[in-house]
């Protein structure tokens, strides 16, 4: 009987599809597992073959639980808001929700193609209306709560004003942004509305702040970090500036310390934990105060070491900070602006990788020492940075390699203040500081935040590196943020009746001239609403990604974004796959989210994700070609072993599509004639080139064999390497073709075969077709002479342990999540059975079961052909008998003094003292310990026995 790959897995999809067989509702009686992949951003180039891994792994594990009797949710969704979108349209014209919904389709054409059993009915688009509706109405929440330090969770704002209404803030628990002086109930009373806007501005979760942002003239557009290098947009190479702008920002620092506590309950991995934690990164320390000489205020700074205050010879200001214009003196002006324009052309990601440029400037200023009340200068440098901290430091060079290199630079004191002559970092002590003098470095942090604390000059503080992040995007493809504002410029929420705030249908995407949002530019609808604007911004790409797993629970829920019925059942998500590229920004995001619902009572978790995988990256082989850079237009191009033979460094390497080589990724990886044709066609630039191999010369269409050569063609090796899969790299290989050829649950059990799912492994076509011989191996295993056939004769004992072994295997390789031992299994499982011409119906019915998981189509077609009328979905998984696994008899090598010389079978059962008393009798055993004595038999229960003879 013919199998035609395709025609049955297309005929099995249909089926699927139209008996909605993966649709999932809430079942009470049984309990629930939530698998999620990472949704994806649908760009235009579709899906590669690196992306469907974690999918694939997600897949198999969603399946083993429905056969395993769970109600399982497996979801998709597009997360369709973002940048790229919106550069399309600026390079085309094409509407961003146009090649969007163009995106999605392909998406969902490609993934239905790999036979994912997604419940479709609750796809979701982060940008559709009836998804953002409720983005919106998130962040109306978090403008209308603030943090309570007191109870640890998120209250509304209501409550702060009732308190500020009754005894001001002379008791206030609240997380604010700034310290706020206090003022009193009748303070707070004769206060504007205005002021009291304001005031409530340091409080609300989500709130507005002036941000530096990136900010390029030529482009008319705010840029992200990554956008920019060496103070230049990477689009088009234009000037970019730092800009002071009014931005929302959402208040995540308030959430740090349970964002850094919860982790503990996670079932994550340590590397994935520890990143969290460097990137909440919590510091204990101390918060001092430097009067500044000559004027009023102070310079306030945090610092991990108090202890070395005393080596403080210098402050740095960040060139942004509010003080410099100041305190900056009369003939240090010019310079000291020359510097801030300067600093304000490079991106905060620039001013923290030049560690090796020293810059700055003297303000001609100096703050007051606070314990020597030495004067001490101030200086601005760009290693300073506004948004880290306090924006200010007290420079200690002499034990701060940053602060060092400045003062060597400038030539400011440097005072030690640290004795390491020990080795031992635990017995430094401290020198050059007073009262400080001969205490550890520990001992010395304790006593001077005592001292500092006594003189009202400092306290002890805790600090996170975890900053508010910014929520607004001078874009036009995001959310509209749902604020109104008044004639006083004060900001209302919307009321969440009137949700969603649509995006207006704009044709030109381009920022305003003065850096705002294109929505700016529709006057219509930022005055659509009488005596009111609308906020222009829109929300950045993680504001639909941080929440879309609550909505897949309820998807179509038009009155809240789920049920709390449906979120009671769901809970929180069981399984979480996705790239190490997330680890930190998204997981932050979404769990801060997560606890802001849970703390207002919208949600019953307060962690979203209970265990994490990341799955590893499929790697794609670079290939290249040797372009000698002493040779002259056209050029000449020779093989690896003419440029190793005359020296690399006289070559270049010059990308070439994988397409074009034969036996890619191989150490003999070559171009041929045909091949050399494809290239110059692909890059013509190169059309007149000389290509050189070992056999001749190729040139304009024709080759050349040298003097003595039999070759006839080129066979010219290129450089091949594994690296990153993508476009730039002309590597990139699409599912759909591989599938075409191979089918899809060949494509499935090859990428699981690959590795372990948590590993980068490099693609290799060549490999796949071992997979597709297995699960031919596999089908025959049911075919006799082109028939389907099973037998209803009793298994054998042999055939009966293989098939158990099996599924015990396979069961515990699962639960591990190593999938690729398990593709393993069934490979000598299927070897074994066919050797022992297994055909019986009790053996080979639940192997379909127990490979459905994986090739999901070959296993329903099995299935049905078996004479089964449901699904193979709804069969319980096989499980394996203990007793049939159990050994009769044990096969023990023997060995005499160490050596192996025979091996003798004992039943399993078998007591010590039979093993020994017939092992000495052996004939063998007699024979080779010759006329010495046996003085030990030493058996090693199912193992091995050794006899000691002497």
């Amino acid at each position: 009987m013919e199998y035609n790959t395709r025609d049955i897995e297309i005929k099995w999809q249909k089926y699927w599809k139209e008996n909605k067989t993966y649709k999932t509702d809430i079942d009470p009686a049984r309990p629930k597992y939530y698998i999620l992949d990472m949704f994806p951003y649908p760009s235009g180039a579709g899906l590669h073959v690196g992306h469907p891994l974690g999918y694939i792994a997600s897949d198999i594990m969603s399946r083993y639980k429905r056969h395993n009797g769970y109600q399982v949710l497996h979801p998709m969704g597009y997360d369709a808001f973002g940048l790229p979108a919106e550069q399309y349209a600026l390079q085309t014209g094409v509407h961003p929700a146009i090649s969007t919904q163009k995106n999605i389709d392909r998406y969902r054409e490609q993934l239905s193609n790999l036979g994912f059993d997604y419940d479709w009915s609750r796809e979701l688009a982060t940008c559709d209306p009836d998804y953002y509706k409720w983005t919106q109405w998130i962040f109306i929440q978090w403008f209308n709560h603030y943090y309570c330090i007191e109870t640890d969770k998120a209250r509304p704002i209501a409550d702060l004003v009732i308190e500020f209404e009754k005894s001001g803030n002379t008791h206030s628990t609240a997380f604010g942004s700034q310290d706020i002086s206090k003022f009193s109930a009748e303070e707070w009373k004769a206060m504007t509305e205005k002021e009291k806007s304001d005031l409530l501005m340091n409080y609300r979760i989500a709130y507005r702040k002036t941000s530096y942002v990136n900010w390029c003239p030529a482009l008319g557009t705010v840029l992200a970090n990554d956008e920019v290098k060496d103070g230049l947009s990477e689009r088009g190479g234009h000037p970019v500036e730092r800009k002071p702008m009014l931005q929302w920002s959402l208040r995540i620092s308030a959430y740090a310390e349970r964002l850094l506590r919860d982790l503990e309950h996670l079932d994550w991995t340590d590397s994935l934990k520890s990143m969290q934690r460097n990137w909440i990164g919590k510091s204990t320390g101390a918060m001092i105060r430097f009067r500044l000489d000559g004027h009023e205020g102070e310079i306030e700074v945090f610092t991990t070491r108090p202890d070395t205050v005393f080596g403080a010879t210098f402050m740095v200001l960040a060139p942004e900070h509010p003080l410099v214009e100041t305190i900056t003196t009369t003939d240090r002006r010019t310079r000291v602006a020359a510097y801030q324009k300067k600093a304000a052309s490079l991106s905060e990601r620039d001013r923290q990788a030049g560690v090796d440029n020293v810059s700055g400037e003297f303000t001609g200023a100096y703050a007051i020492h606070p314990i020597t009340h030495k004067k001490i200068p101030v200086w601005i440098s760009d290693y300073v940075l506004m948004d880290y901290g306090t924006g200010a430091i007290m420079a200690v060079p002499s034990d701060d390699d940053r602060d060092h290199r400045f003062a060597t630079y400038f030539e400011i004191e440097i005072i030690p203040v640290v004795d390491k002559t020990d080795k031992d970092p635990e017995r430094h002590r401290i020198i050059n500081s007073e009262f400080l003098n001969g205490l550890t470095v520990k001992e010395g942090k304790s006593k001077i935040i005592e001292e500092l604390e006594k003189r009202e000059i400092g306290e002890r503080k805790v600090k996170f590196k975890l900053r508010d992040a910014i929520f607004s995007r001078q874009r036009y493809w995001g959310e509209p943020i749902p604020i109104l504002y008044d004639k006083d410029g004060i900001p209302h929420a919307m009321h969440t009746s009137d949700l969603p705030l649509e995006l207006p249908d704009l044709d030109d995407f381009k920022p305003g001239a003065d850096g705002r949002s294109p929505l700016s530019k529709n006057k219509e609808w930022v005055n659509a609403i009488k005596e009111f604007t609308r906020e222009t911004d829109t929300m950045p790409g993680f504001a639909g990604s941080s929440w879309y797993f609550l909505r897949y629970m309820d998807p179509r829920n038009k009155t809240a974004f789920a049920s709390s019925e449906a979120i009671k059942y769901w809970r929180d998500v069981d399984l979480y796959i996705g790239g190490t590229e997330h680890a930190v920004g998204h997981l932050i995001y979404a769990r801060f989210c997560h606890k802001f619902l849970y703390d207002i009572g919208k949600v019953v978790s307060d962690e979203p994700f209970k265990k994490l995988i990341n799955q590893g990256m499929i790697q794609g082989v670079i290939e290249s070609v040797y372009l000698d850079k002493r040779s002259q237009n056209p050029g000449r191009f020779v093989c690896s072993g003419i440029a190793d033979k005359e020296g690399e460094e006289h070559f270049t390497r010059i990308l070439i599509h994988v397409d074009f080589v034969k036996n890619y990724g191989a150490k003999d990886s070559y171009i041929s004639s045909e091949s050399i044709e494809q290239f110059l066609e692909w890059n013509p630039s190169f059309k007149n080139a000389v290509f050189e191999c070992s056999g001749g010369i190729y040139q304009n269409g024709n080759f050349t064999p040298h003097p003595g050569s039999s070759a006839n063609d080129s066979h010219l090796l290129t450089h091949s390497e594994v690296g990153k899969m993508s476009k730039s790299k002309y590597n990139v290989i699409n599912p759909d073709e591989v599938i075409e050829q191979y089918g899809t649950d060949c494509f499935r059990m090859y990428e699981m075969f690959l590795g372990p799912i948590e590993q980068s492994k490099p693609w290799d076509t060549q490999g796949i077709d071992g997979v597709s011989k297995f699960l031919r191996k596999f089908r025959d295993l049911f075919f006799k002479e082109g028939n389907f056939q099973l037998s209803d004769a009793q298994p054998t004992k042999e055939a009966n342990v293989v098939l158990h072994q099996t599924i015990k295997r396979v069961r515990e390789d699962i639960e591990r999540f190593s999938f690729n031992t398990c593709v393993s299994h069934f490979m000598v499982a299927t070897n074994e059975l066919r050797k022992l011409g297994a055909d019986q119906r009790s053996i080979l019915e639940p192997l379909i079961v127990l490979i459905s998981p994986f090739a999901p189509h070959l296993a329903e077609e099995l299935w049905h052909l078996a004479g089964n009328e449901d699904t193979v979905t709804v069969v319980s998984y096989p499980e394996y008998d203990e007793a049939v696994l159990k050994k009769d008899e044990i096969v023990y090598p023997v060995a005499i003094n160490g050596k192996k010389r025979t091996e003798i079978t004992f039943p399993f059962d078998a007591e010590k003292q039979v093993i020994e008393e017939s092992v000495i009798r052996n004939e063998i055993v007699l024979k080779w310990k010759d006329d010495k004595q046996i003085k030990r038999v030493i058996v090693v229960p199912g193992k091995m026995i050794n006899v000691v003879v002497g």
